[in-house]
């Protein structure tokens, strides 16, 4: 029988990414809320539906999986998850499997003062964060929304008067310490019964928009460890992507966790990990082959318009 793998948000990075790495082995069908998304002229079939917010987008997912005989669902839009995780019945109804973590865990991902806490009542390593102010937070600082993503509206800030003026401007903000160092991100696949079945790090070594245009997979048992202890603090189970800080003096944060595929995960998959592959074989209720999902270290990846990549010696 062949696997169609039904992918949301084809119109981001993770959409992209995701669409292109199941197409040479599964159907694709990929849906957006924007009739313009590159995605949908990626896949063998597409469909533009509601956005997770509005009237009609379950109804849209399952009509679309009736359709086009989709029947796994691949999220990559941290926001659907909540309501995709409220209306499971009716996935299950429409024989449309999915792999979605608690929506409290997605909560707390997405919740930037609610990520700080589990990680601080944890004792995870993650920057000191102020609710709206700066109070027991040293400079230099990060200004962003309590809720958001990518790098909009997130201010770098080393005056305190240019700090009052931000708080002003930024609605709802909270105020980070803001860290130095080597800064990663790791694509991570976390089982339900909590096992850890990959961490796949690579340093960011360049960045647009907030997105890794240049990335190097590496190896490193601590910066695993901070992880696989981030990803339990939020209790988040399936795909997420860590994001953090090595210091000079060897200190690993962590700053954020998505709990979502990566835009970047291209490079994960180039490396030998084929999260995209076990993401299936999960949501199919099937455990995935732990030796299909390490990565090599030392292998860089360029993106421009297309994802160019070598391998360092």
């Amino acid at each position: 029988m062949t696997v169609r793998v039904l992918v949301t948000g084809a119109g981001g990075p993770a959409g992209v990414c995701a669409i292109r790495g199941l197409a040479p082995r599964f159907g694709v069908v990929a849906v957006d809320a924007d009739p313009g998304a590159v995605g949908l002229r990626l896949a063998e079939a597409s469909r533009v539906v509601p956005r997770a917010d509005r009237d009609g987008f379950i109804e849209a997912l399952c009509a679309t999986a009736i359709e086009t005989g989709a029947t796994v669902l691949l999220p990559t839009v941290a926001e659907e998850l909540v309501v995709l995780a409220r209306h499971r019945a009716q996935l299950d109804a429409t024989g449309l499997a999915a792999w979605l973590p608690d929506p409290d865990a997605v909560e707390r991902c997405t919740d930037k003062w609610r990520f700080f806490e589990a990680l601080r009542d944890a004792g995870v390593p993650t920057p000191a964060t102020g609710l709206g102010c700066v109070d027991g937070v040293p400079g230099p600082w990060i200004v962003k929304p309590r809720s958001g993503r990518g790098s909009r509206d997130v201010y770098a800030v080393d005056d305190p008067a240019a700090l009052t003026v931000l708080l002003d401007r930024v609605g709802d903000p909270i105020v980070q310490h803001r860290l130095e160092g080597r800064e990663f991100t790791a694509d991570a696949l976390v089982d339900d019964d909590a096992t850890v079945l990959t961490v796949c790090p690579r340093w960011r070594l360049e960045t647009k928009a907030g997105i890794s245009t240049k990335g190097l997979t590496f190896r490193d048992a601590e910066v695993e460890s901070v992880v696989a202890a981030a990803l339990a603090a939020v209790g988040l189970v399936g795909p997420a992507n860590v994001q953090g800080f090595v210091a000079p003096t060897g200190e690993v944060t962590v700053m954020e966790i998505n709990p979502r595929l990566s835009g970047g995960l291209a490079l994960t998959q180039h490396a030998g990990a084929d999260l995209l592959g076990a993401y299936v074989e999960r949501a199919l209720g099937r455990r995935p082959d732990p030796q299909r999902l390490v990565a090599r270290p030392g292998v860089l990846m360029v993106r421009h318009f297309e994802e160019v990549f070598e391998t360092c010696g």
